[in-house]
């Protein structure tokens, strides 16, 4: 097969998979517009206010702590060599699943 032919067969196959993902595309946007009333009731109903600070931190600190455990076993001197990089550590970790806790749910 001469080498104009074999472009020419490329450009056709790269064209045709274009206009499918083209269309695919149009017809995901049209599901999405479709499914937008049922999604705004699904957000209006389960991010109602639920969980607040003090229950989130409380959930925080728990996880942080059982987690940095785990990190201190696999680190292998982690209680004793490291712990200036832990505590700081723990209190990142901490804060930030603080947070996420209190706003996710």
């Amino acid at each position: 097969m001469p080498v104009g032919e074999a472009e020419a067969k490329d450009r056709k196959a790269a064209r045709t998979i274009g206009v499918v993902l083209l269309v695919l595309f149009v017809a995901l946007a049209a599901g999405a517009l479709m499914l937008y009333p049922m999604m705004a009731s699904f957000v209006e109903v389960h991010f109602a206010p639920g969980l607040g600070l003090k229950q989130a931190a409380v959930i925080a600190f728990f996880i942080t702590l059982a987690v940095f455990v785990v990190f201190a076993i696999a680190a292998g001197d982690g209680l004793i060599g490291e712990l200036q990089y832990m505590l700081g550590g723990f209190m990142s970790f901490f804060v930030v699943v603080w947070l996420m806790v209190a706003w996710i749910f």
